[in-house]
């Protein structure tokens, strides 16, 4: 049998990290089994509908590295395309083939018409919570005949399709992470499967595009879990084979909160357009549930693919720690090509306002490279290379206990030594020439490395001055001590 799992995502924003995460997981188990990796769109609640939300979750998923074998994607021109023999697999293209389903639910008196108005239901809950019983419909329509329910249907009223669960004994079923899992099937609402629009409810379209999809191994998020009895009861009312389920652990911040937008960045447009790298978010979000077992930090996507094994994901709350998050950030910048973080960042610096044509892009990145985390720190933290005047405090120059006095005279004998120097001019040759001068003076290397470094960069922290003084070369490097000596 071919393993085939799914990503269902709705298009009602940005796609949120949890829904990565999913997606992901979906996606290593599949390619893990040697099976297919299928994303549907399930956009049938049209309140909640976004106008290009497809396009964010196709290229969020794209910016990832995750394609599906099936399913919607991008073509070579980024216009959206569905490839494979189920389709459609966007579900507000699919109306006519639940209809057919819903059809053969209510003739088998697996489902019925319900015609109750919002404010009878309100009602109905009010009175339930008064006497501190569970909360669900009363089951006021529930053995109204066909023939009567299409009649009042003739007639203008309006109303909705609801499943007839049953009402004893217990739904069971194997979690791949949770384990054996009941509900007591007195205690499961007769769920609203079509709604007053036309349109199904997620509970119908699921299970009828999923098995018509072939899916077998349905994985997704423990938020969906007091919904699966329902949905394998649907799958039994068609006679269809139930798939296996996963319910992926929630995902929660430091405090155990649930992850959320009041408590910082939660899509993955958010964490792109801070410039973290799309392996280091993938190798983190990887370990948001799922652990190799080892010592092993450092997985790439193909990695991924040959290690990943739902056994070892576990059903406790994940926690997003941004901090290990910045960790993984810094390892993948860290590790990268020159050539290649240099090109990357080169949107970033114009998304500044920064040109960068002048330079040589690849040895300002490098000052950053073994400290950032983002390629929007770099950035930010290499902005001060470009800048044709740097605004900063004269307080700033002085080092520890010395005076403006001493940081004046400190820039004006050092920027006179770098002017004697002739030839190559470079970090190493920098540090080569200037140390043993420093020394022969009698300074501290502090009295004169601090005062150039802020000279050089205006900044309390930076990198140190001769890697700044080797990018901006020795025109620059003299100028900015200048204009430092004039501010003492």
């Amino acid at each position: 049998m071919m393993i085939k799992t799914r990503f269902a995502p709705s298009p009602t924003g940005f796609l949120h990290v949890g829904g990565l995460r999913t997606a992901l997981f979906a996606y290593l188990f599949a390619k893990k089994m040697g099976g297919k990796f299928l994303l549907r769109i399930e956009d049938t609640d049209r309140e909640r509908f976004v106008e290009g939300g497809m396009e964010n979750i196709l290229n969020s998923l794209h910016w990832a590295g995750i394609k599906p074998d099936e399913g919607v994607d991008f073509d070579a021109s980024k216009n959206i395309v569905q490839t494979g023999e189920v389709g459609p697999y966007i579900q507000s293209e699919r109306l006519e083939i639940y209809k057919k389903y819903i059809d053969e639910l209510t003739q088998k008196d697996h489902a019925y018409y319900c015609f109750c108005s919002k404010e009878r239901l309100s009602e109905v809950r009010k009175v339930q919570e008064i006497n501190k019983q569970p909360t669900g419909y009363d089951g006021q329509c529930r053995n109204l005949s066909i023939e009567d329910a299409k009649e009042r249907i003739k007639a203008g009223e309006s109303c909705v399709v609801r499943m007839k669960m049953p009402k004893e004994g217990a739904t069971k079923f194997t979690d791949l992470v949770r384990g054996e899992v009941e509900f007591k099937n007195e205690l499961i609402d007769d769920q609203v499967i079509l709604k007053t629009d036309g349109f199904p409810t997620y509970h119908l379209a699921v299970v009828v595009d999923d098995h018509l999809m072939g899916i077998t191994h349905v994985i997704r998020g423990e938020e969906w879990i007091s919904s699966t009895p329902k949905h394998i009861k649907l799958y039994e009312m068609f006679g269809w084979e139930v798939p296996q389920f996963a319910h992926l652990s929630l995902l929660v911040n430091e405090k155990k909160q649930k992850l959320s937008k009041r408590h910082g960045d939660v899509s993955v447009e958010d964490f792109k357009e801070k410039g973290y790298l799309p392996e280091a978010l993938v190798n983190f979000i990887s370990f948001l549930g799922w652990n190799p077992g080892d010592e092993r930090d450092i997985f790439s996507l193909e990695d991924l693919e040959k290690e990943f094994d739902m056994a070892q994901v576990g059903k406790a709350a994940a926690v997003f720690d941004r901090i290990k998050l910045d960790w993984y950030g810094q390892q993948y910048i860290m590790n990268m090509d020159l050539t290649d973080l240099a090109t990357k960042c080169e949107s970033f610096y114009h998304n500044a306002g920064i040109k960068t044509e002048d330079w040589n892009l690849e040895s300002v990145v490098q000052l950053e490279q073994g400290r950032a985390n983002t390629l929007v720190e770099i950035v930010e933290n290499t902005g001060f290379i470009f800048a044709e005047k740097l605004e900063y405090e004269s307080e700033l120059l002085v080092w520890k206990k010395s005076t403006k006095e001493d940081a004046k005279e400190k820039l004006q004998l050092v920027s006179e030594f770098l002017n004697t120097l002739e030839g190559e001019w470079s970090k190493e040759i920098l540090e080569e020439k200037v140390l043993p001068w420093i020394k022969d003076q009698g300074f501290g290397n502090g009295d004169v490395l601090w005062p150039v470094r802020v000279a050089l960069s205006g900044l309390k922290n930076s990198p140190g001055p001769f890697e700044i003084a080797g990018v901006l070369g020795k025109e620059k490097t003299l100028e900015r001590i200048k204009v430092a000596v004039g501010l003492v």
